[in-house]
């Protein structure tokens, strides 16, 4: 009896020690993505030992804890060779549980010669849209997805595009990117920040959205005309930037509209709530968005009612006059009309920028969704293993 106690207690210890030791991720991730910087510092932050791989250099500053290393060399065939090759000995010496590849594009090729057992696979939107038309693009696409033992994705399409390289639907965790509701909530606007984007106490629209063709930032423009009829003294602030800078530039001195517009370039995410709590409306003209844009999401956390484009998943997300508004794309006078009605009545900004956060909390918690990942990767290599 008292030698089964004794195996009892040992086979109890084992438990508690398998169930409290943290697993040893390898990310295979863009370093210069928020959304790759985002989920790597949540886990290294968890306690878990990481090494980060990547083909693009950090943007970021180091992540405690994290051996962070650069594949650079190009993405050309001997580029990528190499890439192989000092993955495999990356991944050889750490001996990770698991590796997470992130975007499988160039990325998926990393993953597939990694030399691990265990693959995560994330798809993020263009790599399997986009590529599953370009031959080479697809079959290393269509490989890491086969591969994976775990795939996630942001959005209920990206699910079903998935699907499309022969994944069966229940191999496919729909985990969102997420945002800090903490660190995007409420607050009083900065009069630093509006002073130094010269606002003054004008009525201030503002875009996140990159000056990329995807963004189709000309229909906002198109907008602004309309809404300065009706709002003159109304500012709009540009915060992005991309290939059509020039382009957007020019069409702003030519529309006559360049005293109301703020090219304002990059904003720290970390500066980010104080500037969107400083102003008074999110606007975005996107064609395309994979599940709700992160910038979408942090303008509505920080309770800045939201007038979007109905594109992609955000009728999942918006709910039209009662958590922001949806116009169609590419309808200038629509968006015109939803903007210059919000600027209208300081009651309705506060009632849509209200329940546009109590939408954020419940769907879109960074955290939350981190969780639910952290508890996927426990359950995978609890399998395999």
């Amino acid at each position: 009896m008292h030698f089964l106690c004794e195996i009892e207690l040992f086979l109890a210890k084992k438990l508690l020690l398998k169930m409290s030791k943290k697993i040893k991720l390898c990310f295979i991730a863009g370093a210069d993505s928020i959304h790759s910087y985002k989920w790597i510092k949540y886990f290294a932050e968890a306690g878990y030992e990481i090494v980060w791989i990547s083909l693009t250099p950090t943007t970021f500053d180091p992540i405690p804890g994290v051996r962070f290393f650069h594949m650079g060399g190009g993405t050309g065939p001997l580029g990528m060779l190499k890439a192989v090759l000092r993955t495999r000995r990356v991944v050889a010496d750490f001996q990770p549980d698991l590796v997470h590849v992130h975007y499988v594009g160039a990325n998926a090729i990393l993953g597939l010669y990694s030399g691990c057992r265990t693959i995560v696979a994330t798809p993020w939107g263009s790599d399997v849209i986009l590529n599953k038309h370009v031959f080479f693009k697809r079959f290393f696409a269509s490989s890491i997805l086969r591969r994976a033992d775990l795939i996630s994705c942001d959005a209920w399409h990206m699910r079903n595009e998935v699907m499309q390289f022969g994944v069966s639907e229940e191999r496919i965790n729909i985990i969102n990117f997420g945002i800090d509701s903490q660190r995007f909530s409420p607050r009083a606007a900065n009069p630093e920040i509006r002073q130094q984007y010269d606002l003054g106490t004008a009525p201030a629209v503002v875009s996140l959205r990159n000056f990329e063709p995807v963004y189709d930032i000309p229909t906002l423009l198109h907008a602004i005309p309309i809404v300065l009829k009706k709002h003159p003294q109304t500012r709009f602030m540009l915060v992005g930037r991309g290939s059509l800078d020039a382009e957007l530039r020019a069409l702003v001195q030519s529309l006559g509209i360049a005293d109301a517009v703020r090219f304002v370039g990059f904003v720290p995410n970390v500066q980010l709530p104080d500037t969107l709590c400083s102003l008074d409306v999110y606007v975005s003209s996107s064609l395309s968005d994979a599940g709700i844009a992160a910038s979408t999401a942090e303008a509505m956390a920080c309770e800045l009612p939201v007038v979007v484009t109905d594109s992609g998943e955000n009728d999942r997300w918006i709910e039209d006059g009662k958590n922001g508004y949806l116009v169609p794309v590419k309808q200038p006078e629509a968006m015109a009309e939803k903007i210059c009605r919000l600027l209208s009545d300081s009651a309705l900004r506060r009632q849509l920028g209200a329940a546009g956060r109590r939408t954020i909390l419940e769907r879109n918690d960074f955290n939350t969704e981190m969780a639910k990942m952290e508890e996927l990767y426990q359950g995978i290599v609890d399998k395999v293993h």
